[in-house]
This record gives C-alpha cells, sequence and structure tokens, in this order.
C-alpha cells in the first residue's frame, strides 16, 4: 500500500496522489508498487531487495546524491510463535522526496502518520525521519513491558510446574529480547551515523532530537539488558525448581507405594496355600486387614515425623 503526505510545519497532510517534494508511505508493496517506486521514485533494486530481507541489518549509505537507511522496528507478530520480532525498515532521503519502504503493516508507522497529521512539529525532512526514530523507539520501550508482563506471567505457573511447557515460553520471551538488544544496537551505530551525514539540514530542532534519539536508544538498550540478564537467571533457577518438583512427585509417589505394598505383603503370606493355624479361625480376615490397616497406619506416622511427606 502507498500512501503520500505532504510535508507541513505541524506535521503531515494526506494526499490523493503523488506531489514532487512529499512523503511516500510504503508498505506491505505488491509487485506493482515495487515497479512504482522503481521507475517513478528511482529506488535501486539492491536497496529495495535489502528492505524486504528480514534479517537486514541497520545501516546509513550515500549513493548518487541519496541518503539510503535500513532502520530495526519492533512488530508484534504470533504466526512465528514468538511474539515479538524486529524487521527492516527503509528511508530514502533524496532532494525532491522522502521514502519510507516496510515489508509489513506494523503499529510503528500507523501510529506515526496517525500522530504526525496532528502534534509533530516538523521543520524539514531530517526532523521528520528524527521523529520516526523516537517514535520507534518508544515502541520498543511499550513492547519491552509487554514482555516483562508476560514473563512475570510465565514465572507464576512455573513456581508450580513439572513440565517444560513454560520453559518453552520463556525461552521465546528471551528470544525476544535477543532480537531486541541486536537490532537497537545497530539502530544505535546507525544513529551516530546520521549525526555526521553531510545531506541533513542541521537546526536547533535538529540536534535537541538526535539528542532525544540517541537517550531514548539508549534507555532502550539497557532495558533490554537488564531483562534479557533477568531471564537468563530466572531460566536457571527454574529449571532446577522443575527438576526439584519431578523430584518431590517422585518422592510422594515412593511413599504412597510403600505404604500400599504393606497390606499387600500381609494379604501375601496369609493368603499362602500352606497351613497356618488361621485357616479355621471365623475372626482371622478381620485381624489381617486390621493389622494391615494398622501397620499402614504406623507407616504413614513414621513418615510424617520424618517429615518424608
Amino acid at each position: 500500500m502507498i500512501t503520500y503526505w505532504q510535508l507541513i510545519k505541524n506535521g503531515l497532510l494526506p494526499l490523493n496522489s503523488y506531489e514532487k517534494g512529499c512523503v511516500v508511505n510504503v508498505t506491505d508493496p505488491t509487485h506493482n508498487e515495487l515497479n512504482t517506486l522503481r521507475t517513478t521514485l528511482n529506488i535501486q533494486e539492491d536497496f529495495l531487495t535489502d528492505v524486504m530481507d528480514v534479517d537486514e541489518r541497520s545501516r546509513l549509505e550515500i549513493e548518487d546524491g541519496n541518503l539510503l537507511i535500513i532502520y530495526r522496528i519492533p512488530v508484534h507478530n504470533q504466526e512465528n510463535g514468538i511474539p515479538f520480532t524486529t524487521i527492516p525498515l527503509g528511508i530514502v532521503l533524496s532532494k525532491n522526496n522522502l521514502v519510507i519502504i516496510c515489508q509489513s503493516n506494523n503499529e510503528v508507522l500507523q501510529d506515526f502518520f496517525s500522530r504526525s497529521s496532528k502534534n509533530i512539529i516538523i521543520e524539514n525532512k531530517t526532523d521528520l525521519i528524527l521523529n520516526l526514530f523516537i517514535r520507534t523507539t518508544l515502541f520498543y520501550h511499550r513492547y519491552l513491558k509487554q514482555i516483562n508482563r508476560q514473563t512475570n506471567l510465565i514465572e507464576h505457573d512455573l513456581e508450580k510446574s513439572t513440565k517444560n511447557k513454560e520453559l518453552h515460553k520463556l525461552l521465546k520471551m528471551e528470544k525476544c529480547l535477543v532480537y531486541f538488544t541486536t537490532s537497537l544496537s545497530s539502530n544505535e551505530l546507525l544513529i551516530a551515523k546520521f549525526r555526521n551525514s553531510k545531506l541533513l539540514q542541521h537546526s536547533d530542532s535538529t540536534a535537541d532530537l538526535l539528542d532525544e534519539a540517541i537517550i531514548e536508544n539508549k534507555q532502550a538498550i539497557d532495558m533490554a539488558h537488564i531483562y534479557s540478564d533477568i531471564q537468563s537467571g530466572m531460566m536457571d533457577a527454574f529449571a532446577s525448581v522443575i527438576s526439584n518438583n519431578l523430584n518431590i512427585v517422585m518422592k510422594q509417589l515412593t511413599i504412597i507405594t510403600i505404604i500400599l505394598m504393606i497390606p499387600t505383603l500381609i494379604a501375601s503370606f496369609f493368603g499362602m496355600n500352606i497351613p497356618n493355624k488361621l485357616e479355621h479361625n471365623s475372626f482371622a480376615f478381620m485381624g489381617i486387614i486390621g493389622a494391615s490397616f494398622l501397620l499402614s497406619a504406623i507407616g504413614v506416622v513414621l513418615f510424617r515425623k520424618k517429615k518424608w511427606m
């Protein structure tokens, strides 16, 4: 899908068609839309291929007077079993246009363009890019908090678990943090290069936005590292907890087996096909049953005194 926006000082206004100098937003492009980017907007084929590659790292290049940026953004996705991951966002800044390209629909761009049309002061295209960086980092913060909340829920389930299901869930959360940490670190290097780019329009607002983008990205990195360290320790601890819970269950089953073995043993002795002087006693059956219950009760008392059950 391609949308066109006019850059004004108070934000962005939607346009019905392409105009020279406008901002072009492209998400989940079709084959025809990719051809439009190549022909009408002169976007290089190699750059489009890189943007469509989910594993492409953040980078900044200058080719033919155009500033080419690939920036990693967070997305919420349940399709691959991992709730949060990152994908590349392509930005092309030329003398005439600013083109933003992403391989799939995402909350970052949806939120950015809805907010930018209302209450963001933008003096130039550089400020727009920096506002996009800042908005992206805020989504990193939001998703990191959601990861932490989901981790707390998994932790509650793990306290009584004897299976690996919860550990698998925790492992997925840790994978999300690895993706976030790697992407945020590469974004940090990109912002540092972005500061020194010769194609940027520098102003007081640009300097302030650059500082804010760096600070927000650094905070997100620190938060991701903290959560990752906590989860690593948690996984080790709860792996031991699951093993200990399993040992407790096995111990309880063993105690129950021993207690049940007592009446079985007594019944086996008196059930042998040999004289035992009780075969003609009318109270033999009740006596054997009573002795079985008594010895089983003594076994339970002994186990309780030793705190084995």
